[in-house]
């Protein structure tokens, strides 16, 4: 596999860290976002996009089905944890931001949806 078709998940990766580590201050805060909790949509669209950005090279691999279910899960489960060190990072050493159990549901979520994406369109049909 060819490690150039992981560009793509390391730019979303890099963009996360920045986006992720803005102080508080620089976040919009409009009363209607929160209205429709878009920080929550945002979250489960940046780890979805992670996630299914870092398994898409897996599609033109010469792996098998059964070893690409292995690594959507093992990608899986790495996103979620990224997610809940980003919010430990966000709640001990960002200003004005904060630790929120929301955040990491969200970000679950987006590394789930991610996860049944590719199980439905990433593997090869024999």
């Amino acid at each position: 596999m060819k490690i150039i078709r992981f560009l793509p998940t390391v730019c979303w990766f890099i963009l996360s860290i920045i986006l992720l580590t803005l102080p508080g201050s620089a976040v919009p805060s409009y009363p209607w976002l929160a209205t429709i909790h878009a920080d929550k949509w945002v979250h489960i669209g940046l780890f979805g996009m992670l996630c299914l950005l870092s398994m898409l090279p897996f599609r033109a691999s010469s792996y098998n089905n059964e070893q690409r279910k292995k690594w959507f899960l093992f990608i899986t489960l790495g996103g979620i944890l990224y997610g809940i060190l980003m919010e430990f990072v966000q709640g001990n050493w960002i200003i004005n931001r904060s630790f929120e159990y929301s955040d990491i549901l969200a970000d679950t979520v987006g590394c789930v949806l991610a996860y049944y994406i590719s199980l439905r369109k990433l593997l090869v049909k024999g």
